[in-house]
């Protein structure tokens, strides 16, 4: 079985598969029961045509484009030509339909992606979990191989993570503002990386938050998220194939391991033991200034403050229409006053400048991507107040260590670590602004010591 989209290029590329093969067995999956509410709208054939359209070049002798006809799901956060962008909410649903694409759908046509469709996602991308009240909202593919019981996809890109770990698509466009690309990733068991933002073009998308919004992709491997990088971000990453043991790495102790779930302290405490095994130098290290991330945020932060100045005229005459835990987690932004923001904003400034100078000397911090696995989904989906706080509870548990990295302004990807008998677990490698292609390049080698690990390390926490 091919494992990746890479694998799958090279399949086309070497005459042992077709592009418009791959195409029919992604349509097939995103009509099974799996898939029931992860894509809001199937485009079969446009992704079709540009399948067809790959293996016409390649009988024809011509290169093919990096993505090669293959299946890409977007996130309905993105405009596509001549479609509504609802961002997963209905009070959109009449708006007029985009007369372009944004940058980031036509840098995927460029490349030759078959866009099979839009996939569901937490209203107006403002979840951790991935409820969606309007479209219904999937459960967890990659737990379901293992449990019966549903647990949720996570958020907010919980349809695009599950396109891709369910096989309806080799890649997903996505958002990430406080964990949105890596939440879903780590519960279900993908790669998600996190650009420094700055690097995508966010026109053209539906905000949640200027400050923090990032463009970016749900993969199956370390390799699918270069190559999906390298063209979102319209960029070549440096590629050093530096070996494992020419990095040093810093395991953060303040936050970051706080409050982890058993699963997830055995499987980090494993893969960083396998990793050292492997010669990594690992240190744990204090970084204090993540004390005070909660203090920095206690106010809403930037996505509450940002999404209120967005959607208030919305409000004033549709509240009605948004899931209520949406609105009232926008509403929060509507206290903070033009000389709070300021205060953010240089708040923000002075805290990203301690954390660069405690960070120095390390290519990249590990951490666990979310201190968790996918919780139940039952429980969440249930109305009242012990379902809202238990939500409350959820979402923030999950939104704790990937939103560090936005607030950084930093890049981060999230690979699975643990064992093939586990429910997933993942494995946060990060660091600051503009160090995409070190946690990249850092990413290929943990990855690669992972899958090979020849012994079990026993956990060390």
């Amino acid at each position: 079985m091919t494992p990746d989209l890479t694998g799958a290029r090279a399949d086309i590329t070497e005459g042992r598969a077709l592009a418009r093969q791959a195409i029919e067995a992604c349509i097939v999956a995103a009509h099974a029961q799996a898939n029931r509410f992860t894509y809001t709208r199937l485009d079969a054939g446009v992704a079709r045509a540009a399948a067809a359209q790959v293996d016409a070049l390649h009988a024809a002798g011509v290169p093919l484009p990096p993505l090669a006809g293959l299946a890409v799901s977007v996130k309905d956060l993105f405009d596509v030509h001549g479609e509504v962008t609802t961002a997963g909410s209905t009070v959109l649903a009449s708006r007029p339909a985009a007369a372009i694409d944004c940058p980031a759908v036509a840098r995927l046509r460029r490349a030759g992606a078959a866009l099979l469709g839009r996939t569901n996602l937490s209203e107006f991308a403002f979840s951790g979990v991935g409820i969606n009240p309007h479209h219904g909202t999937p459960a967890n593919p990659a737990a379901a191989r293992l449990d019966p019981l549903p647990r949720i996809p996570g958020g907010s890109t919980s349809g695009g993570a599950v396109s891709v770990a369910t096989g309806a698509a080799w890649a997903a466009l996505g958002s990430d503002t406080g964990g949105s690309i890596r939440i879903p990733a780590a519960l279900q068991g993908l790669v998600g990386f996190k650009n420094t933002a700055r690097l995508t073009p966010t026109q053209g998308a539906v905000p949640l938050s200027f400050t923090l919004d990032t463009v970016c992709a749900i993969t199956h491997s370390v390799r699918d998220a270069v190559l999906l990088h390298e063209v979102l971000a319209d960029r070549v990453v440096a590629a050093t194939g530096r070996a494992l043991g020419s990095y040093r790495f810093a395991v953060p102790t303040t936050l970051m391991l706080d409050a982890l779930e058993p699963l997830v302290a055995t499987a980090f405490g494993r893969a960083i033991d396998t990793l050292r095994h492997a010669g990594a130098l690992i240190e744990e290290i204090d970084l204090r200034a993540l004390g005070d991330v909660a203090g920095i945020n206690a106010g809403g932060g930037f996505a509450a403050v940002e999404a209120w100045a967005w959607h208030r005229a919305l409000l004033a005459d549709h509240e009605a229409e948004y899931d209520p835990r949406v609105a009232a987690r926008i509403r929060r932004g509507e206290r903070m006053g033009a000389a709070d923001y300021i205060d953010l904003r240089q708040a923000r400034l002075t805290w990203t400048l301690r954390m660069q100078a405690a960070m120095q000397g390390f290519d990249a911090m590990l951490s666990p991507t979310v201190p968790c696995v996918a919780p139940p989904l039952a429980p969440l989906l249930a109305d009242g107040p012990e379902s809202d706080a238990a939500f409350m509870a959820v979402n923030s548990l999950l939104l704790r260590n990937p939103s560090v990295v936005n607030l950084l302004d930093g890049c981060a990807l999230s690979l699975p670590c643990q064992a093939p008998d586990e429910l997933p677990v993942g494995l946060m490698v990060w660091s600051h602004a503009l160090q995409d292609d070190t946690v990249l390049g850092a990413s290929l080698a943990i990855e690669a010591a992972l899958a090979v690990q020849a012994v079990q390390l026993p956990a060390s926490r």
